[in-house]
């Protein structure tokens, strides 16, 4: 079973609605002690950064426990903002910092429309050379879903990037650590084909 990280960061419906849909069993676990025998996470998200305060140190613990036991950990949205060392949107609360860097206000461009916050269909490009286990089967350029104001720096973890005014980490892979910055559940047929490429690493 797949646990669902629930830390009162906006709405899970469509998430929960997503997983049922590529049949991937699942459930959301009340205390960080219920996640003892998931076979992996997801830690979806929407708002600020500073709603992952949520996740205490006893759920920081049981995530990073779960990971260390060889259980595969997605970030969406805000939850893969949290997997790296944290965010000027919130600096005092820190992420989990399994990647390395910090996630930063998008910049914008009034005088070229490129608004911020980043609201709607992108393209996915991945780095020349990069192979992907969760982007298996996506073509390069699909379209997926955004809506945020911040965002993850293009490092090494990097998989596919965006440019929205400025290029940033659209998903990230390293070992069994996962994240994308779009809503898989809010993308598709392209969203719902990540989620599945999520589905075969659990199961690997």
């Amino acid at each position: 079973m797949i646990a669902l990280v629930d830390y009162r960061a906006g709405n899970l419906t469509s998430v929960r609605k997503a997983l049922a849909a590529v049949g991937a069993p699942f459930y959301t676990p009340e205390t960080p002690e219920a996640l003892e025998t998931a076979a992996a996470v997801i830690v979806p998200g929407v708002g600020h950064f500073s709603s992952t305060a949520n996740l205490d140190e006893s759920w920081r613990l049981a995530i990073l426990g779960r990971l260390q036991a060889g259980a595969p950990l997605l970030g969406i949205c805000v939850g893969m903002q949290w997997l790296f060392e944290g965010s000027e949107e919130s600096p005092d609360v820190p992420g989990l910092g399994l990647l390395a860097g910090r996630c930063a206000r998008l910049a914008g461009d009034p005088a070229r429309q490129i608004k911020v916050p980043h609201v709607g269909w992108n393209a996915l490009v991945p780095p020349t050379g990069t192979t992907s286990r969760l982007l298996a089967g996506v073509p390069e350029g699909a379209q997926v879903y955004f809506t945020h104001s911040y965002a993850a720096p293009v490092t090494d973890a990097c998989v596919a990037a965006t440019t929205h005014g400025e290029t940033f980490a659209a998903a990230v892979e390293r070992g069994k650590v996962f994240g994308v910055q779009f809503h898989p559940e809010k993308s598709s047929d392209v969203g719902l084909q990540i989620l599945r490429n999520f589905l075969s690493v659990v199961g690997a």
